[in-house]
């Protein structure tokens, strides 16, 4: 009765976020407006710099204290199940202490919290000039240390002109990939450098960004059971391109949506708005863009098996909006309209009578 003449989908997928950070940097979203591009703030120690900062003179009780609330309102958005990244430790240790923070965010919310390790976010400062070295130590001491503890399902790494080089990253996924890691890749956000053709080389999972993907790569993914994970937010929020939605789906690609919440590049929680811009920044219909935070996002976290969708054998995992068309949860732009959560069957969030 009391979720009559609603909408109910599968519960929400957010299958790309760096949630665990501390610190602001509003400022530097005030440089940027100003004239300063993301890569110069970070040439001059802003950027991932400062949250790296802030993260490392954090401490493991700080940390899960300061992402209880953006979970909690993950939640409240219908997301049952979500993907948090490390990568602003970049020391042993402070990865280490993100990873167990994932972890134990996992053990005490209702919902799955998938741990990503990135440890090839970005070259530490104190390893300017001798890059190979903070290689080796992913390789010879993080990796192996995380797949004994089991602290990680994914290994994760970013190609980018500021960050790691196809070389490098080979290197890294012939570690991880021995080690039982499954991979992901943060590629082609900025420039093309051959990022894409490593991913499919050794079987990615996902390749996440691909905002500036060429033809030819767009053909090669789409060939591919590789996920391209999108996230508009990133593209509103830097103000630059939109990865090419159409093209990738027109050709047959699969393509997953992620909020990519994080303080720097796409400081936005709400699913509700990179919906919209999906709509109308990518040309996605309504139907692409729901399977895109479902079935498809499920399928980036290789867990399309569990979750996903609603079908007899999955998770009873489901999110309940106050509308009874579907085509209302995208046209609300900045609203959440969903009003119940279930995650395995048991109602972890429920705003039924306040929006009545």
């Amino acid at each position: 009765e009391k979720v009559k003449d609603k909408i109910i989908l599968p519960g929400l997928i957010d299958c790309h976020t760096h949630m665990v950070f501390a610190g602001s940097r509003a400022d530097e979203f005030k440089m940027r407006l100003a004239g300063s591009s993301y890569e110069e703030i970070t040439k001059t120690g802003g950027g991932i710099y400062k949250t790296v900062e802030t993260v490392r003179n954090k401490s493991f009780d700080e940390l899960v204290n300061l992402s209880i609330p953006k979970i909690e309102y993950a939640i409240s958005q219908g997301i049952t199940t979500l993907e948090i990244k490390s990568g602003y430790g970049l020391t042993f240790n402070d990865e280490i202490k993100m990873l167990k923070v994932i972890n134990h965010l996992n053990e005490i919310f209702p919902v799955d919290i998938v741990p990503t390790f990135l440890g090839a976010h970005t070259f530490p400062p104190e390893y300017k000039n001798k890059e190979e070295v903070y290689v080796d130590l992913i390789i010879d001491e993080m990796l192996p240390f995380i797949a004994e503890k089991n602290l990680a399902k994914f290994c994760d790494a970013f190609c980018e002109k500021t960050a790691f080089s196809v070389k490098q990253i080979e290197r890294l996924f012939n570690k991880a990939s021995s080690l039982g890691f499954k991979l992901k890749l943060h590629t082609d956000q900025f420039n093309s450098l051959g990022g894409i053709e490593a991913g499919l080389k050794y079987n990615v999972l996902s390749l996440e960004h691909l905002e500036v993907i060429n033809k030819k790569d767009i053909l090669k993914v789409s060939n591919s059971e590789c996920v391209c994970v999108l996230l508009p937010g990133v593209s509103f929020f830097l103000d630059y391109g939109y990865a090419p939605a159409r093209e990738l789906i027109s050709n047959n690609a699969i393509v997953a949506l992620s909020t990519d919440f994080n303080p720097g590049s796409s400081h936005i929680a709400s699913v509700n708005l990179i919906m919209n811009l999906a709509a109308i920044k990518m040309k996605m219909s309504f139907e692409e863009i729901i399977s895109a935070f479902t079935i498809n996002a499920a399928k980036a976290l290789d867990m399309s098996n569990l979750i996903g969708s609603i079908e007899t054998g999955k998770k009873a995992d489901f999110s309940i909006f106050n509308t009874k068309d579907y085509n209302e949860i995208i046209y609300n732009i900045g609203k959440n309209l969903n009003c119940m959560t279930i995650k395995n069957g048991k109602i972890i969030y429920d705003n039924i009578q306040a929006n009545e």
